[in-house]
């Protein structure tokens, strides 16, 4: 699964819960990045960073993934 960076925006400003605390934790990490410079190239690299946690973990984030295709 690949998102978009749409996609990243709204998880960087949201409150979602994530069934996996590694994906959670990498969000919490992503967003404080993101809160502190806002520009595109923060949320270029934040969106690589989630596709490639989504890309190496995609058996176990099933019904997460399911649920960041629907944003």
């Amino acid at each position: 699964m690949q998102i978009t960076s749409a996609q990243a925006e709204q998880l960087l400003k949201g409150q979602h819960n994530f069934s996996q605390l590694g994906f959670s934790m990498l969000l919490t990490r992503l967003k404080l990045s993101y809160d502190n410079d806002p520009s595109k190239e923060s949320l270029e690299t934040a969106m690589g960073e989630i596709n490639a946690f989504l890309a190496k973990f995609k058996g176990i984030m099933k019904n997460d993934c399911e649920f960041i295709s629907e944003l």
